[in-house]
């Protein structure tokens, strides 16, 4: 849970601003008053702005606040969209089925909704034409066309150059099996 509340006797102010249950305000009471009407309805005394003068008390059941509390995060958690950023890195002078590989790798990521930072790293004397590495990645973005679009145009980082590529709006990630079922050989005991 994020935040702590204070509670019953924990809450130190000798006046407090009174919230009843449904939410009306009662006034600025004296701390035992307050905790006197929430012990007569069975519920809690929970400081919610401590910061307020004087501060904000409301009379609650704590217990039930605290678990819709932890659903609510709980909830914002699931809606939030995590987006990984996956990289890939290629050299200058990459070999036409080594470049393809890698582009099946990209690919791959963004199939599953996640952004591709493709890198080319030069060495050496490899710095010197850097518009090998342009070439490189063009080609890359080429055979990304259906699946991502270019989200970073490539730049110059240092002895690498980078780009950054997106997985298309319209394209559906895939959904990912919880685990593969692998077909069993005839008398061939599973382990």
């Amino acid at each position: 849970m994020s935040k702590e509340f204070r509670l019953n006797e924990k809450i130190r102010a000798r006046e407090v601003r009174l919230i009843g249950v449904s939410g009306e305000q009662l006034g600025v009471v004296t701390l035992h008053e307050a905790l006197t009407r929430a012990r007569e309805q069975n519920l809690d005394l929970v400081e919610v702005a401590p910061m307020a003068v004087p501060p904000v008390c409301r009379i609650m059941d704590y217990g039930k606040f605290r678990y819709e509390q932890t659903k609510r995060e709980r909830e914002a958690r699931k809606q939030q969209k995590v987006t990984l950023l996956k990289e890939v890195r290629l050299t200058p002078k990459i070999d036409e089925h080594d470049l393809a590989f890698k582009t099946r790798t990209v690919q791959r990521f963004l199939e599953a909704g996640d952004k591709v930072k493709v890198t080319v790293r030069f060495k050496g004397r490899e710095l010197a034409h850097p518009q090998i590495g342009r070439q490189v990645l063009e080609s890359v973005v080429d055979k990304l066309k259906e699946t991502g679009n270019v989200e970073r145009a490539p730049l110059m980082e240092g002895r690498s150059m980078s780009m950054i590529v997106a997985p298309l709006h319209g394209h559906k990630a895939a959904e990912k099996p919880a685990r593969a079922e692998v077909p069993l050989k005839a008398g061939v005991a599973q382990q």
